[in-house]
């Protein structure tokens, strides 16, 4: 039974995922939106532009002073100046990288901040931010102050991520801990879905981010109830907080109890470790512990595990448009196809194979999708292939995730942790600047790296440790004593064979030899 502390933890975390996904995919409604506003009158409904932008040739692609469509008038009438958003519709490209942008910036301080001042602190500035962010272009529709906004969003958001996930597995107990990275998706999920029929009902500029900020703006109050992390309550020896956690509920004194156990444990091997070390600063310290062999190989393989990953999921998210189907409807089915990763926790795998098999099915699926594109295969299903291998991506960046804050020790595993974070916004930088096909589709090269990074990343998997049910390493050490994966022996496969082969040979003359005997199931046991 979960204490009511850890429900008003879980509740609220995801009503701010599920509104944090209307903004993260706010700049794929705003493209759709200015392409059915800004036609001129034309009369003639273009198909979904690549990459959630309008396409270089589409026409109307800029409002010229003489022109009087409908669509036209009505966007300056809102804007409150002649050349309103359809005249800076080719800005509306740089909204995704800005965004991107943003989110690498705040992998940069999102941890530091979280780490000096508190999780809940700094989730509740970056909540009020972002949906600010969000009303912003409604009132104010100049190109240069949207990108600047855009760009602001994506810092807030993953200030917002980390703080969450932080949070949630701080206020799980070490044997759920699968849970949160679970049920947060889960949530980001629900709001994709929810997101794009509030962008299809809002035809026009203001009213689209309304719709998308003003849900997260009335739930505001509602988020000053989210507790501290028990955690880092300890580590900052805010005891009072604690003590008045406890008094809540007999349920959320037990829990507490349960939670601080472990910390106050890592605490104290950390205050022994510090007091091991010689005073000459932590700097040369830590450096010391990330050039140690297990951490680097571990280090560089969640980082490209990051990086494989982002290029896969965001570059299916951000090109659902490029399939066939229709804007609205594809980005409601993406967010359908992710609901399904509630279930992985149930899957009793350890971390190393659910992860390997997650991103094996992501590649596989990705690579059938790419055939079946180049032989004109059903848009229907080339989409379903490509959100299957986003559904799998998915599963192995959420577990990868948990994964890593079991990999990495204590004395380095913030640091580890934002570099493999960076790593992942990197790639997902890096798939902004991906150009599209001409023809509105993904390119032959993208859906090959798209397919051929998680199938390597499976293999990768293969040189890490198995951290299910371990205690969290607090020392390079405890890394080292942690069981490897034992690669196949050649001797010892051939001795095997050698084995089985006489065994068979002697189960063919022994029942010639015994045929009179009444124990015929002796040999049964031994095969």
């Amino acid at each position: 039974m979960l204490s009511p502390l850890q429900l008003s933890v879980y509740w609220r975390l995801s009503l701010v995922f599920i509104f944090t996904s209307f903004l993260f995919f706010l700049d794929i409604f705003a493209a759709a939106v200015a392409e059915a506003s800004c036609r001129h009158g034309n009369g003639t409904g273009g198909s979904d532009p690549p990459r959630g932008t309008l396409p270089p040739n589409a026409p109307g692609n800029q409002s010229e002073p003489g022109d009087g469509s409908e669509g036209d008038a009505d966007w300056r009438t809102e804007g409150g100046n002649r050349d309103s958003v359809c005249g800076w519709t080719d800005w509306l490209s740089y909204g995704q990288t800005l965004y991107m942008v943003g989110l690498l910036l705040g992998s940069l301080v999102g941890g530091a901040l979280s780490d000096r001042y508190g999780k809940r602190p700094v989730l509740l500035v970056c909540v009020l931010v972002h949906a600010v962010c969000g009303v912003v272009p409604a009132v104010l529709s100049q190109p240069f102050l949207f990108l600047a906004v855009r760009c602001l969003t994506g810092v807030c958001c993953c200030c917002i991520n980390i703080c969450s996930f932080s949070l949630a597995v701080e206020w799980t107990p070490p044997a759920a801990r699968l849970w949160p990275p679970a049920f947060l998706p889960f949530c980001f999920s629900l709001g994709t879905m929810s997101g794009a029929p509030l962008a299809w009902l809002s035809p026009t500029w203001t009213q689209l981010h309304l719709a998308l900020s003003l849900p997260q703006l009335i739930c505001l109050p509602l988020y000053l109830s989210i507790p501290e992390s028990p955690r880092w309550l300890l580590l900052k020896r805010r005891t009072d907080v604690l003590d008045r956690y406890r008094g809540n509920s007999p349920a959320d004194e037990k829990c507490l109890g349960l939670l601080l156990d472990s910390a106050w444990s890592d605490l104290q091997k950390a205050t022994e470790a510090q007091k091991e070390e010689p005073a000459a600063g932590h700097s040369p310290c830590d450096i010391i512990h990330l050039r140690h062999p297990s951490v680097l190989l571990r280090l560089s393989i969640m980082s490209y595990l990051s990086a494989a990953s982002a290029l896969t999921y965001f570059g299916i998210c951000m090109n659902i448009g490029s399939f066939g189907v229709g804007v609205y409807s594809a980005q409601f089915f993406s967010g359908l196809s992710e609901t399904p990763c509630l279930l992985v926790p149930l899957v009793r795998l350890g971390r190393r194979p659910i992860s390997m098999l997650a991103l094996f099915l992501s590649g596989a699926a990705c690579f059938l999708s790419l055939l079946l594109s180049r032989y004109h295969g059903e848009p229907v299903l080339v989409m379903s292939l490509a959100l299957l291998g986003k559904l799998c991506i998915l599963a192995a960046i959420f577990i990868s995730t948990l994964y890593s804050i079991e990999l990495f020790p204590t004395v380095v595993r913030q640091r580890c942790l934002s570099l493999v974070s960076l790593c992942f916004r990197i790639g997902c930088l890096v798939n902004t600047m991906v150009p599209p096909n001409p023809n509105g589709a993904i390119s032959l090269a993208a859906m090959i790296v798209y397919s051929s990074g998680p199938i390597i990343g499976c293999g990768l998997c293969l040189m890490l440790p198995e951290t299910s049910g371990i205690p969290l390493p607090d020392t390079v050490e405890d890394c080292d004593r942690q069981p490897l994966p034992n690669p196949p022996n050649i001797d010892a496969l051939w001795r095997i064979r050698k084995l089985v082969s006489s065994q068979t040979r002697k189960t063919e003359i022994l029942p010639a030899e015994k045929e009179d005997t009444h124990t015929p199931n002796t040999c049964t046991g031994l095969i």
